[in-house]
């Protein structure tokens, strides 16, 4: 097994499936999102046992990223989140659905699907399907408002796509203290959805709810909802975490151990000085792997035999070292980074970050074993 490893749990991925398809209404459908390979796991892996356990939708950001699934085999609806102009052709020849996001794209898309040439036409030719995003404060991505009469005025006069689905992303859903413009959020978009509804004279299906507004705004989980972080195992606060189940599991091993003496520095630029006789292990992971340089003296620490060893010195590009004084390890031993007993949310909360930086930052390079 490779010394430096990311392990996925399917069986964890499961147990996170099924709590959070508890918590939705009946008929409530889901979309899970596996965007930036499956938010650094393995989206191949983890989005084929999506789909043998009944997720009904597959988002990611690009397009490229719903083509190496769609050459997996995976043929579940995808929905590209943030797709380009430039890779209209690989969306179409997949059979991605795009979200359509701006006056630009929109018109972009259709022009491409009207004026493509006969002999790259396919049987999705006509009839497109196609999400529109409506932006309702979170000031990212999306129409407003008061676009919706010159939208239904492009779309009433082409056949070239179809609205299979309207959508809103909410800003602060985790957040209680900003109960008041969530709220507003969920009503601006009901009422975008009814004007849009009326004016196509059909009904596309509407989401809007991330994870964390699955459990705190029930009413907002309208015909289906996204969930990412939460497959993953984490859930933005304590209280559903401990209903969840972390799927990665970053590992490595000891690849050397040194003695040093009072006074001695550990690391580049001498940025750590021994305080007194030490044992410093030096771990086959760095910065180039994923692991931040912000971790460095002793603001991150990971489980050496299942004890904490703190990292010290600076982060290299391909290594790191910790602190073993006075734990039982030996060259060859294991060390765990971040799992289930030591989360990537409490390791990136030690330099002000969160979990979904530390779990998408783990580098190609890292071997991934999956564990069925």
């Amino acid at each position: 097994m490779s010394s430096t490893r990311l392990e996925i749990d399917l069986k964890s991925l499961t147990h996170n499936y099924t709590f959070i398809k508890s918590k939705l209404l009946d008929q409530v459908c889901m979309m899970a999102v596996v965007k930036a390979f499956g938010y650094g796991s393995e989206a191949i892996a983890v989005a084929k046992h999506l789909v043998k356990l009944g997720v009904d939708y597959l988002a990611v950001a690009y397009a490229p990223e719903g083509v190496a699934l769609r050459k997996a085999g995976v043929k579940a609806p995808i929905l590209v989140l943030h797709p380009q102009s430039d890779n209209f052709k690989l969306i179409v020849d997949h059979y991605l659905e795009p979200s359509l996001y701006s006056a630009k794209i929109l018109k972009a898309f259709i022009t491409f699907l009207s004026e493509r040439p006969k002999d790259q036409e396919s049987e999705y030719q006509k009839n497109y399907p196609v999400h529109l995003k409506f932006n309702t404060g979170l000031n990212r991505l999306g129409f407003w408002e008061h676009d919706t009469p010159w939208i239904l005025d492009q779309l009433l006069n082409t056949k070239a796509v179809h609205v299979k689905s309207l959508f809103s992303h909410l800003a602060a859903s985790e957040d209680i203290q900003e109960k008041e413009f969530t709220e507003n959020q969920i009503n601006s978009f009901k009422s975008i959805a009814q004007t849009m509804t009326e004016g196509l004279g059909y009904k596309p299906f509407l989401h809007q709810s991330n994870t964390s507004a699955i459990l705190n705004y029930p009413k907002a989980q309208f015909d289906m909802v996204r969930t990412g972080i939460g497959l993953y195992g984490y859930g933005n606060s304590n209280d559903v975490d401990q209903h969840l189940k972390p799927i990665a599991s970053l590992k490595t091993v000891i690849s050397q151990i040194h003695k040093i003496e009072p006074g001695e520095s550990v690391g580049y630029n001498r940025a750590y000085y021994a305080a007194g006789f030490e044992s410093i292990a030096t771990l086959p992971i760095g910065h180039a792997d994923g692991m931040p340089r912000a971790l460095g003296n002793g603001k991150g620490s990971v489980l050496v035999n299942e004890k904490e060893a703190p990292i010290v010195g600076n982060v290299c590009m391909d290594m790191l070292m910790i602190n073993i004084t006075g734990i039982d390890c030996k060259e060859g031993d294991e060390v765990l980074l971040f799992g289930p007993s030591h989360t990537a949310r409490e390791m990136a909360k030690n330099y002000n970050s969160i979990s979904y930086e530390l779990l998408s930052a783990v580098s190609q390079r890292v071997k991934r074993v999956i564990l069925r």
